[in-house]
């Protein structure tokens, strides 16, 4: 998320297109691939980690399904409390126990963070009820309502999540702030497109006042996971329209899609990808502002078992892309870009200590010092096998 405020979590807030032209299968007509890169640990000094939320016999997960923010050196991220159990190969989630969406704040540009519970103050933003686990006892999730539109998407203390109730074919509920996500309004109903069910996690770029854009996922007309599509309001909110599908449909899947706008015409995205074995990190560039989409290749060629992007403009033009990576050594990544995503640089290792593939689904944002801060959720050796939220703040390579 740039400091225009999209979004994530992409994090601008992690700002994140479609009429129907039909983009070539990358297995068709993909570009050579890059020379292979080399994969680097970052300078000690270049790195520092924190500590987000931890608590022993809890669960804290998946940052990237709920948004990040940034003032200056305020920093918002949401992610999901539940409670921890050993699932074997399956996260480590208590189903059976209520998971509740919690806020965290940092006033110190993510050295130090506060936790929130939005759902103290009746703002029920997500609830195991929706998505994991069960609601919190005496709870009652909030009813959908229809937009009347009227949201400025230039309000510089917005924040806006967009949520689903399946990861899969669900439905999409959107909520805003004007108040840094002290208070929220919502939830208001996301169109599902004419497909089975969508599964919006929160990626967004904001053009104007009354003009926004989210890049979200949709199930494919199977009813299984997905596939990427870009919508547009232009009347605040009130009704959202199809842009274009984000790529063909695929065999397998293509999900969760982060973005960032280069130019008035020109939005790069990259979608977290997988066809039978193989699971990378794809990118697609639109030169007519989310109206087509062109397949330029593998950002990250393996990612393990998976994992989605986390994708922010550096100050000095430079994209910058991090994630985790789900194999051996079980870590957290970065690669940068100096030509749009065209091309990617080596694989930079933030950390590779953890003790388990279920790591990852960063979002990222840019202090106003340089400095990446990066959030996700981790397990180490060290920590025990708590899933807790981690911070890496870092210091990226100069051009």
């Amino acid at each position: 998320m740039e400091h225009t405020m999209k979004l994530t979590l992409t994090l601008g807030i992690l700002a994140l297109a479609f009429g129907m032209v039909a983009c070539p299968a990358p297995e068709e007509e993909a570009p050579a691939e890059a020379p292979e890169r080399s994969t680097v640990m970052a300078p000690a000094d270049a790195v520092q980690h924190n500590k987000v939320y931890f608590e022993k016999d809890m669960f804290g997960g998946w940052p990237a399904n709920h948004g990040i923010w940034i003032w200056d050196n305020e920093i918002l991220v949401g992610f999901g409390m539940g409670y921890y159990k050993d699932q074997g190969e399956r996260h480590h989630i208590d189903r059976e126990k209520p998971e509740i969406h919690m806020l965290a704040r940092s006033l110190d540009g993510g050295e130090t963070w506060e936790l929130e519970d939005p759902g103290e103050k009746g703002y029920l933003l997500t609830e195991g009820g929706y998505l994991h686990g069960v609601t919190r006892p005496g709870v009652t999730l909030p009813e959908l309502m229809e937009s009347e539109g009227g949201i400025d998407f230039t309000h510089p203390d917005l924040a806006l999540t967009v949520r689903t109730n399946s990861i899969h074919a669900g439905i999409g509920r959107i909520f805003y702030s004007y108040d840094r996500g002290d208070t929220w309004k919502g939830p208001y109903r996301l169109p599902d497109f004419d497909s089975p069910g969508i599964a919006p996690r929160t990626d967004y770029i904001v053009d104007s006042k009354d003009e926004c854009t989210l890049f979200i996922t949709a199930a494919k007309e199977n009813g299984k996971e997905g596939r990427p599509l870009c919508v547009r309001t232009t009347d605040g909110g009130k009704t959202w329209n199809l842009l274009s599908w984000i790529g063909p449909e695929p065999e397998d899947f293509s999900i969760m899609p982060a973005s960032v706008r280069l130019s008035e015409t020109e939005i790069l995205v990259t979608v977290r990808m997988r066809e039978g074995p193989e699971r990378w990190i794809g990118t697609y560039l639109s030169m007519d502002n989310g109206e087509s989409w062109e397949y330029l290749g593998k950002a990250v060629p393996n990612v393990g078992t998976g994992n989605p992007p986390a994708m922010i403009q550096l100050e000095d033009g430079r994209i910058c892309l991090v994630y985790g990576f789900r194999a051996e050594p079980f870590s957290i990544r970065a690669t940068l870009s100096s030509d749009n995503g065209r091309s990617w640089g080596d694989e930079i290792v933030l950390r590779d200590d953890g003790a388990s593939t279920d790591i990852g689904y960063v979002r990222a944002v840019q202090r106003p010092d340089g400095k990446v801060v990066a959030v996700y959720y981790f397990t180490d050796e060290a920590s025990g096998p708590e899933r807790y939220i981690g911070a890496t703040i870092w210091t990226p390579p100069d051009a």
